[in-house]
């Protein structure tokens, strides 16, 4: 059982529209905190979009999603999980990027998550762009390469882009290949789809052994199948999930930089992250949601809603370990 300390506040105690906004309704726990020694799953925000080529925007998701999240309420609708009572979860706040520097802002947020590992911290994030998965897997993945699975639209493979601009939210999984940071016959990518430059992305995810599911495959075979699969690759080992909500279709996102239309609604969207039960999360994001273009807000709610389906998993994963 969780310290009450870490229990998010009920609306019946203060509404939801009152107060200072924290993810979920949990206490804010900086890493200077007296009680940071007794976190079990920290949310953290990494607001910075440097990485973004045409739509930015993402740097402003993690208030807004710390703003819907004030609707998440202690208990999943579909599993009966009550995560905040199963392991201690709190907010440790943001990142702090240097808007002037990308070089600078990959270094920031790699210390940054290094202590969270030297804490046994395990990290639920809130990007920001793309790019912010590769500094955070630097640090989660410093001894050994991790699984990943992967939702979106968009393989984020490619070498490069601009004749030589080698980080950009299109390559971040190309970088932590070739970093040893994940294994890549340990990663599947679901639901890419969309118009393409050329083959380049798929062409490598074929020369590592990185399985990509595209989205016909996907809508054919059904999230059940595909997640049977997905869990499959993973195995037992530590695995990543990196979720960037332009894998929902933008009838039911728009609030994303770079849309692909013809993915899944709002329920399979949530329901992928539910089938994500057994797998051995050591941290997660949800990346890419950007205020700017969410102008109803449906877009982050549907955001904070899936990382509340990752946290009830991760939760388990953790109450495994500790057992």
């Amino acid at each position: 059982m969780s310290d009450p300390f870490f229990h998010p506040i009920s609306g019946f105690e203060l509404p939801r529209f009152a107060g200072v906004p924290t993810f979920m309704r949990l206490p804010h726990v900086p890493l200077e905190h007296e009680r940071i020694g007794d976190v079990q799953i920290g949310l953290v925000g990494t607001p910075w979009d440097a990485g973004t080529t045409n739509r930015p925007g993402p740097r402003h998701a993690p208030r807004q999603l710390r703003d819907a999240s004030t609707m998440i309420r202690a208990q999943n609708g579909a599993t009966g999980i009550r995560p905040f009572e199963m392991v201690n979860c709190a907010d440790l706040g943001d990142v702090g990027p240097n808007p002037a520097s990308l070089d600078d802002s990959l270094a920031r947020i790699t210390a940054y998550y290094e202590r969270l590992v030297q804490k046994g911290i395990r990290p639920l994030t809130a990007g920001g762009d793309h790019l912010c998965s590769l500094p955070i897997l630097r640090a989660l993945a410093k001894n050994q390469p991790l699984g990943m699975i992967h939702f979106d639209s968009h393989t984020d493979l490619f070498h490069s882009y601009f004749g030589g601009m080698m980080y950009t939210h299109g390559t971040p999984f190309r970088r932590a290949v070739e970093e040893g940071l994940l294994d890549p016959k340990r990663v599947v990518q679901i639901g890419i789809r969309g118009t393409a430059y050329d083959n380049e992305d798929r062409d490598f995810a074929d020369s590592v052994g990185i399985r990509v599911i595209p989205i016909e495959e996907f809508h054919a075979r059904g999230p059940e199948d595909v997640m049977a699969e997905a869990k499959e690759i993973a195995g037992t080992g530590e695995t990543y999930v990196s979720y960037d909500i332009d894998f929902v279709d933008p009838a039911y996102a728009p609030g994303t930089g770079t849309p692909e239309v013809g993915g899944p609604n709002s329920y399979q969207a949530l329901q992928v992250a539910r089938m994500l039960d057994g797998v051995n999360i050591v941290g997660a994001d949800m990346v890419e949601v950007s205020p700017p273009f969410d102008q109803s807000g449906a877009t982050a709610y549907l955001g904070v809603s899936i990382m509340f389906e990752i946290l009830c998993n991760m939760a388990l994963s953790v109450s495994k370990v500790d057992a």
